[in-house]
């Protein structure tokens, strides 16, 4: 019988790594996260910095600040927009191109799903208005009838 014994993953403890090798990871991994602590405070605290010194400046510019931000906020947020909506166009035009030559993309076969679902459902309406006009019909006429005999 072969032997069948699962083969040894690279996660599990005894995974044949040396010791040393494992410590010079855990070492090297530690110290750039040390590294990146520190400056990440260092930053902080430049930041915290920055504000106290720039306050005043901001408090006393503010009716000048104020009005400027909002108009740079929507100019952004409009070009921002318009560059979504003709993004968005792009894409769907896109998406419509490869439908229309035949290439399958993402959906196509959910719209053809619906497609088929909507052509079904308006052949069911036709065919029960249809049926709804002949009761009509029907009625009128026995009506017609009764009204003359």
């Amino acid at each position: 019988m072969p032997d069948r014994s699962r083969p040894m993953s690279r996660y599990e403890p005894s995974s044949g790594q040396p010791t040393s090798r494992k410590a010079v990871k855990f070492m090297t991994a530690g110290t750039i996260g040390a590294a990146l602590l520190v400056l990440s405070g260092l930053t902080l605290t430049g930041t915290v910095i920055a504000l106290v010194v720039a306050t005043p400046v901001l408090v006393l510019s503010s009716p000048i600040l104020v009005p400027a931000a909002i108009v740079v906020f929507l100019v952004a947020s409009g070009f921002f927009f318009s560059s979504g909506c003709g993004l968005a166009a792009i894409m769907v035009s896109l998406w419509i191109y490869n439908y229309v030559t035949g290439k399958h993309p993402p959906g196509a076969d959910k719209l053809d799903y619906a497609g088929g679902r909507i052509a079904e459902t308006a052949k069911d309406m036709k065919d029960r208005a249809k049926e709804c006009g002949q009761n009509v019909r029907q009625k009128v006429q026995e009506s017609s009838h009764t009204q003359t005999s």
